[in-house]
């Protein structure tokens, strides 16, 4: 501070009075309403901010409290929608009293600043863009771009999307390495094909997005089939003997949004799945039919491996079938498995002798189960020995069928095409138990969280607290598996418990809405009716007599009604002490005192993580299971991480743009106790 910051009031307004001919805002902040707000006291006066950024919450990085804390001036630059503003802070005092004179300037593009620095504000920007939108490992775009930017986009495009074929085989054959150097490598090779206006999007763990805009239904189909040859024909970095490839589902995207396109790409693609090393696109759904004009199935890319010492064998074989399948031979075990290697499960099926030199049948069928390759490539095997021994061996060693010799063409013929179809039938079906699973746990998942976001509308929540208290019941719940077998809860029962948390308060549908949204302390007697919420929870979920016997249910009782009960028996509704209090309740109980803790209400500001983890592990929450502490302390790092993630707009912003006259007015553990006092 100089001499010239100590101002009477006239010299003050003479002084800003010059500086609005610089500036498009000149006004005075009050020091102590910035020092109450930055102390975070209750009743304070709504900040001058908000009038002028147009906005009902104080700055993330106040510069007028940095520069009232360090009397000195600091200055910032300010965006509010599309438009840019310097904004300088002068600590001052006027007559004897502290304020802080802000300068606020809107900088017009063309005077913004010289070329260097514009250049350099947008790489800085862009540098931004690109961790927020990025995928990390493979570089194309993320899933939150498509979220945020593309899946309402509408207009002429191409759609595609890719799934990597027995992605999870690579990670369990070579490891979480290989298959992250497989999706590098994918990436890599669609990047070749691509412009710059083309957006490739990391859809899933395995799935990605094309999205070619303005191109043409002949060159978009050309372009996929280029895309799918040459990811079968590249190999992956380190690891030679991985096979990739790709099925893609292509659709031309017309007056419809790309998600609703996605969904047609989707269907094409599981179809290509179904051979796998496919793109299909509308229009050639027939050539992965399999009956095809109601008579044979479609043969293409099909391939046979023969695998027999003797080269008369493999010409007898190689002529029956040549017409309908391409054919792959090899004289020995080592040449077997060198095709393996080369081509994976792009082989459909082997015929395999037993007696060879070098390495035998049984040998190859070893390796096969070791590398896992049996699951998905079908072996029948063609020996004249007949012992039974060796049969028996075979089949316990994964063979499919036996075939002996000498060879009937037709028997051969049929009982190739049979294997064939069963295998690709068993893949489909595979496939759409897997989607009937997934669809289930997500409608689940969905009715779940209406109905627990009903509850949390009814009771003045945004709905973060559900999210919340299902995050850190999984985090609590995984570590508490992994630290110790006290409790045997499976990974179905860690999911289920985590799901189920979301109804935790679901009784307060049965509270009234006075007593529920009250701003201010309870009585003694709300605090008693608003307790009967466990009970009435557990009773509306106890009357379900249809579902029972349902893990969800069960569960979901379990927490409604004892989430509130606590480790030395002082809680409520039953008084339950210790282990009698089930372990899924437990957790949530602890969850929801966290989240209670750290959130801002209508009568108390929010603790901070630390002062949170503090009060809980001191006991001024009630007393709770000390293994479940110990899991507390040891993944608080991870539980800041994700907390601070999810109060992002990610949620937030969403949330204000449905709901702007919601009341953040939970009536947690903590929320309860602290009004009844």
């Amino acid at each position: 501070m100089n001499h010239k910051d100590f101002m009477t009031k006239r010299q003050a307004e003479e002084k800003m009075e010059c500086l609005r001919e610089v500036f498009d805002v000149v006004r005075l902040v009050d020091g102590r309403m910035l020092k109450e707000r930055s102390e975070c006291l209750e009743n304070i006066e709504p900040c001058q901010c908000y009038s002028v950024w147009h906005k009902q919450e104080p700055c993330e990085n106040c510069i007028s409290i940095h520069a009232l804390e360090g009397k000195t001036q600091a200055s910032k630059l300010e965006f509010m929608d599309s438009d840019i503003f310097q904004v300088f802070a002068r600590y001052v005092e006027i007559d004897g009293k502290p304020y802080v004179m802000e300068m606020l300037r809107k900088l017009e593009e063309d005077t913004l600043i010289d070329t260097l620095g514009y250049e350099k504000i947008v790489e800085r920007l862009a540098i931004y863009n690109e961790k927020l939108y990025k995928d990390a490992l493979t570089g194309a775009y993320n899933r939150r771009y498509y979220e945020d930017e593309m899946k309402k986009v509408e207009g002429a495009a191409g759609i595609a999307i890719l799934d990597l074929d027995d992605f999870k085989l690579y990670n369990d054959t070579h490891g979480h390495s290989a298959g992250d150097r497989a999706l590098i490598t994918v990436v890599k090779v669609i990047k070749q094909y691509i412009q710059k206006t083309d957006k490739l999007i990391r859809y899933g763990g395995d799935e990605f997005l094309l999205v070619i805009p303005d191109i043409d239904k002949d060159s978009f189909s050309k372009k996929l089939n280029k895309i799918q040859s040459k990811i079968a024909g590249t190999k992956v970095p380190g690891y030679n003997r991985m096979q990739l490839s790709v099925s893609i589902g292509g659709v031309m995207a017309g007056e419809e949004t790309v998600e609703e396109a996605v969904v047609r790409a989707d269907r094409l693609m599981y179809l290509a799945k179904t051979q796998k090393n496919m793109a299909v696109t509308e229009g050639e759904e027939a050539k992965v039919t399999e009956e095809h004009d109601g008579k044979e199935e479609d043969k293409i890319r099909q391939q046979i491996l023969i695998v027999d010492d003797s080269e008369l064998n493999r010409e007898i074989l190689e002529e029956m079938l040549h017409n309908e399948y391409r054919i792959l031979e090899a004289e020995n075990g080592e040449e077997c498995v060198a095709m393996l290697e080369q081509y994976g499960t792009g082989i459909s099926l082997i015929l395999l002798d037993i007696v060879m030199p070098k390495m035998d049948g049984f040998e190859v069928l070893a390796y096969m189960n070791r590398e896992k390759w049996i699951e998905d490539i079908p072996v029948i095997m063609i020996s004249s020995e007949d012992a039974e021994n060796s049969i028996r061996r075979a089949y316990e060693l994964g063979v499919s069928d036996y075939i002996s010799r000498p060879f009937d063409s037709k028997i051969v013929y049929r009982r190739v095409f049979n294997m064939i179809k069963l295998y690709a039938k068993q893949r489909r079906l595979i496939r759409l138990v897997t989607d009937q699973i997934y669809e289930k746990e997500k409608n689940n998942q969905m009715m779940v969280s209406i109905l627990s976001q009903v509850v949390e509308f009814r009771n003045g929540e945004s709905g973060l607290h559900v999210l919340h208290i299902n995050k850190l019941t999984g985090f609590l719940i995984e570590h508490l598996v992994e630290k110790t077998d006290r409790y045997s809860l499976t990974w179905e029962d860690q999911y289920v418990i985590a799901t189920a948390s979301a109804l935790h308060d679901i009784g307060k549908i049965g509270i009234d809405e006075k007593i529920l949204n009250k701003p201010g302390r309870l009585t003694k007697e709300e605090f008693e009716i608003m307790k009967t919420h466990a009970q009435i929870g557990a009773d509306m979920l106890k009357s379900l007599e249809l579902y029972k016997d349902e893990e969800l249910v069960k569960y979901a009782y379990e927490i409604c009604r004892w989430h509130h009960e606590r480790y030395d028996g002082r809680g409520y509704p039953d008084g339950l002490k210790g282990d009698e209090i089930p372990i899924s309740a437990q957790v949530v109980s602890i969850a929801d005192v966290y989240d209670a803790l750290v959130s801002k209400r209508v009568y108390k500001d929010a603790y901070t993580h630390e002062e949170a983890i503090q009060m809980i592990l001191n006991g001024e929450c009630g007393t709770f299971n000390p293994i479940l502490l110990e899991c507390l302390m040891e993944i608080e790092g991870k539980i800041k991480q994700e907390m601070q993630q999810k109060s992002s707009k990610e949620y937030i912003q969403d949330t204000k743009m449905k709901h702007p006259d919601i009341k953040d007015t939970h009536f947690s553990d903590v929320a309860m106790l602290e009004k009844s006092k």
